[in-house]
């Protein structure tokens, strides 16, 4: 039901995307936008999910939090991952949609409609791209590794300059993307060897998080510790590469 919400709000996001010029957009914050793309697309994937489970509450980027007369179970919903991305025209971006059950993940699905690629995971049951199993790499040293890094806009200029001064010299390269949940699919994919992000929210990480440990990936706060959804960083890695991360994104953050 998770792909079928995800492949339906992704048709009105493609066309939207076609004609991203004459979108009309309201700011919301600095440097953090809303499309009218990005509230049709949350409007879908939550009717669709409430005609399956009308008794879960949902969490998501854009209506906040809906408690569900199943207050056990619940959807996290990002519908639109790499705004920024999407409103330039760059083909970048995705839909996340996650299933909680008493304060678990248990599964997620990301989509990118752009390479019509679905990335989804089940506890215990593997992480798959269009029915491909996913496997992290199995680099073993920072030198030789791909990374990608992100934040928040209220981080970004406190730690951008610490982040890659740590990174650049440690890693053979580092990215930018810009669409968290895209980030952790590829990291399982195998695409990225690393992951590390400072101030996302829950709906940013909750898919990613199930598809990276299903794909046999590490996924940690900056201290190595367990993540949760209100974690304020994030560190992903195939089981390689964890513990030397952890030692350099640990240094940037004070508890």
């Amino acid at each position: 039901m998770m792909c079928r919400a995800a492949l339906k709000a992704a048709r009105r996001l493609l066309r939207d995307f076609g004609e991203v010029e004459q979108l009309q957009v309201s700011q919301k914050g600095p440097k953090d936008f809303v499309s009218n793309a990005d509230r049709q697309a949350e409007r879908t994937i939550r009717q669709e999910l409430e005609k399956a489970r009308p008794d879960f509450g949902f969490l998501m980027e854009e209506s906040g939090e809906i408690i569900g007369k199943d207050k056990s179970q619940r959807w996290i919903i990002d519908p639109l991952d790499g705004t920024m991305n999407f409103l330039h025209g760059m083909p970048y971006f995705c839909i996340s949609i996650a299933h909680e059950k008493d304060g678990e993940i248990i599964a997620g699905v990301v989509y990118d409609p752009v390479r019509d690629e679905m990335f989804c995971a089940e506890k215990g049951a593997g992480a798959y791209v269009n029915e491909h199993r996913l496997r992290v790499s199995a680099r073993s040293k920072l030198q030789d590794a791909l990374v990608c890094t992100g934040a928040s806009p209220s981080y970004r200029k406190q730690l951008i300059e610490d982040i890659l001064r740590n990174f650049e010299n440690e890693v053979s390269a580092l990215r930018w993307n810009g669409a968290a949940a895209l980030d952790l699919c590829y990291l399982a994919a195998g695409r990225l060897d690393a992951y590390c992000a400072f101030g996302l929210a829950p709906w940013d990480m909750a898919a990613g998080l199930i598809i990276i440990k299903e794909a046999g990936g590490y996924i940690t706060n900056a201290y190595g510790e367990k993540l949760t959804l209100d974690s304020p960083t994030v560190v992903a890695s195939n089981p390689y590469l964890h513990e030397s991360l952890v030692h350099l994104t640990s240094s940037l953050i004070k508890r």
